[in-house]
């Protein structure tokens, strides 16, 4: 039966301001470095309210409510002009919460990921694997002339050392680019599943050569803290229309799943955090982005609890 008081209350999944719970949500309501269509900034308030069709949050697949063990920490307050200022505002807003906290962010566009990880290596004292659902391979040197923006995240990420570039994977990458930036992951020694690769393969069955290449190479170098980032252009724009750049040929929601489903549920893949970006509400249809990134979230978010549960017994 559904709550109708839980359908109420604004925070994701209804949850209450954050506090000491282990793990809450924030959004980053920036879109200052989007290339084509705007509003992300506006993605935070949507997946919020998007959240609250999912009732009780019982998740079907792990059998784990993450409500219970959830705060909200509201929409850090960010220069909305400036990425450099933003940039340079997010790091002690982002410090007490991950110090706190296991952390899901609602972007925003993709350039917030880089800060975010920036947070992350200096709080773990180590890089980090990532796990990157995306259309675009986002490893351009410049943004449209400029140093810097959402899509040379990656690039400067790998440059910087925040990550280890053996354990970075890509999923669903299908935009157009030239080959060294489409391919530079690859090159640097990652992994690249792009959405072509990926065509026909949904369940997890279907999907056991993709989920072992991944966790083999997470294995293979100590399952170093994993943080998965996920663009929501990741999609189809069948499936996610509300998005800044869509891109046709895209990932279905039941390929998404079936990943997040196998892999967030592990204790030994040491998830430490993950952001959904680049959901642009004044373009989503029916709500189907909104909807899809709430979706994500929270099973991410379930597999979590669920593997804490299964750590400690």
């Amino acid at each position: 039966m559904t709550d109708f008081a839980f359908l109420s209350r604004s925070g994701f999944l209804g949850a209450s301001p954050a506090h000491d719970q282990p793990f809450a949500v924030a959004g980053i309501a920036w879109d200052g470095s989007t290339t084509n269509r705007p509003g992300a900034r506006m993605a935070p308030r949507a997946i919020r309210q998007a959240s609250h069709m999912l009732c009780d949050g019982t998740h079907p697949h792990f059998d784990v409510a993450p409500a219970p063990h959830l705060g909200d920490a509201g929409d850090l307050p960010l220069p909305n002009t400036s990425l450099e200022r933003m940039r340079a505002a997010l790091p002690a807003q982002v410090a007490p919460l991950i110090a706190t906290h296991h952390m899901a962010w609602l972007g925003g566009d993709h350039s917030i990921t880089l800060p975010l990880l920036r947070a992350y290596r200096a709080h773990l004292g180590q890089p980090l694997a990532v796990l990157h659902f995306d259309a675009h391979c986002d490893t351009w040197q410049d943004h449209f002339g400029e140093p810097s923006g959402h899509g040379t995240w990656v690039y400067e990420a790998i440059e910087e050392g925040l990550v280890l570039p053996q354990c970075f994977a890509q999923l669903g990458i299908r935009s157009a680019g030239q080959r060294e930036a489409r391919e530079h992951v690859a090159t640097r020694g990652g992994q690249i599943f792009t959405a072509r690769a990926l065509r026909g393969l949904e369940s997890p069955e279907q999907l056991a050569p993709v989920l072992a290449a991944i966790t083999e190479r997470l294995a293979a170098h100590g399952h170093p803290p994993l943080y998965l980032s996920l663009d929501i252009d990741c999609l189809d724009p069948a499936f996610a229309p509300g998005t800044g750049t869509p891109e046709p040929g895209g990932m279905s929601s039941n390929q998404v799943l079936s990943v997040l489903e196998s892999l967030c549920g592990r204790p030994e893949l040491n998830f430490v955090g993950m952001d959904c970006v680049e959901v642009s509400p004044p373009y989503d249809y029916a709500e189907l982005s909104s909807q899809a990134a709430a979706n994500f979230v929270w099973t991410y978010l379930s597999g979590q609890v669920a593997a804490r549960a299964a750590a400690a017994c």
